[in-house]
């Protein structure tokens, strides 16, 4: 748990390096709570549609419900808190590749692009899979073992 809360507690820190373990467990924290919150979103939209399936077809909206709605509204809550740690944790992730941060910002512009989006994506997303330069690289000391000396090196 202490890993999927990590990125909230360096907010907008876009210094330094960041596991591979923080990363993806704030993406897994990110998909559970997104899940979580569909559910009531899920179950007024087949509830209603059980209970009047031409309403569905009249107006699409009124099936979500206040329950729907209110999942709805605390995503979107959640998706505005979580925005800016999203974008901070890939940047370190980057720096923990020894690439610059502007890479992502590469990679969202690429994917205006139909073709060169999916293969920005791809290489954006194998890239976040690879494991950090080991020791110390221009962003900051390794986040595995801070404190390996470079005594022998």
């Amino acid at each position: 748990m202490q890993w999927m809360i990590m990125p909230f507690r360096r907010y907008a820190d876009f210094q330094g390096r960041s596991r591979r373990m923080e990363f993806w467990m704030f993406q897994l924290l990110n998909l559970i709570v997104g899940l979580v919150l569909a559910g009531p979103v899920m179950f007024s939209v087949v509830s209603s549609g059980l209970a009047d399936p031409a309403a569905i077809d009249v107006d699409p909206f009124a099936a979500i419900g206040a329950l729907g709605w209110t999942g709805i509204g605390l995503y979107a809550l959640y998706a505005l808190a979580a925005f800016i740690p999203s974008i901070a944790v890939t940047v370190r992730r980057l720096h923990d590749r020894d690439l610059s941060g502007w890479w992502y910002l590469g990679a969202i512009a690429a994917s205006l692009i139909p073709l060169v989006g999916f293969l920005a994506s791809v290489a954006l997303f194998v890239v976040l899979l690879l494991p950090g330069t080991r020791g110390p690289n221009r962003f900051g000391p390794d986040p595995k073992d801070p404190f390996e000396s470079e005594v022998f090196a």
